[in-house]
């Protein structure tokens, strides 16, 4: 299982336009690649399909909210709290992705398709705001990501994007490689 975790940074108490519009356009990179989208710390009450259903009435991105509203349905959209120990272990892994990852912990975008392949779990942190996850979390994250390998920096939904694209794309060459193609 492969997560990609949205983790707010914007305000803990108030849902703004920019919760929406992450959420919104996240949910269907999430759907289309096999992934489950997860939300930490959100100003957001209720059960996952509750939720999905009132978000996707605000917005007409992935067919109005269809995506976010089937990976509820799948049980692959999660509602989760700020971490104060750690992240769920269910979730397997946590990753925090990064233009600067540190060297004692980074992991490529190959070894974790790689390894998600073998069937472990990826926690897939991507922070939302001006200063991206903050520095606990880079603590409590067993390893460090640079989807782009260069150390580039790229806006949040870019970022959400090309993680699940890469990822999908060594996973689904990895397969082809061992005949284990579907």
């Amino acid at each position: 299982m492969l997560t990609l975790a949205l983790y707010n940074t914007y305000d803990a108490r108030k849902l703004h336009e920019a919760h929406l519009r992450a959420i919104a356009r996240s949910a269907p990179i999430a759907y289309a690649y096999g992934f489950h989208l997860a939300l930490v710390g959100f100003p957001l009450e209720g059960k996952p399909l509750d939720v999905a259903e009132t978000v996707a009435e605000s917005t007409t991105i992935g067919e109005g909210g269809r995506y976010l509203i089937e990976l509820a349905q799948g049980n692959r959209f999660h509602l989760l709290d700020f971490p104060k120990r750690g992240f769920p272990p269910q979730f397997g892994t946590p990753v925090a992705t990064t233009r600067k990852p540190s060297e004692e912990k980074e992991i490529t975008p190959l070894e974790l398709a790689e390894r998600a392949l073998s069937g472990e779990r990826f926690l897939l942190l991507i922070g939302l705001g001006r200063h991206g996850l903050p520095k606990e979390t880079f603590k409590l994250a067993r390893h460090h990501m640079d989807i782009t390998g260069k150390r580039v920096s790229l806006e949040t939904c870019t970022a959400i994007g090309a993680i699940a694209v890469r990822i999908a794309t060594y996973m689904e060459a990895l397969k082809w490689r061992s005949g284990r193609r579907k």
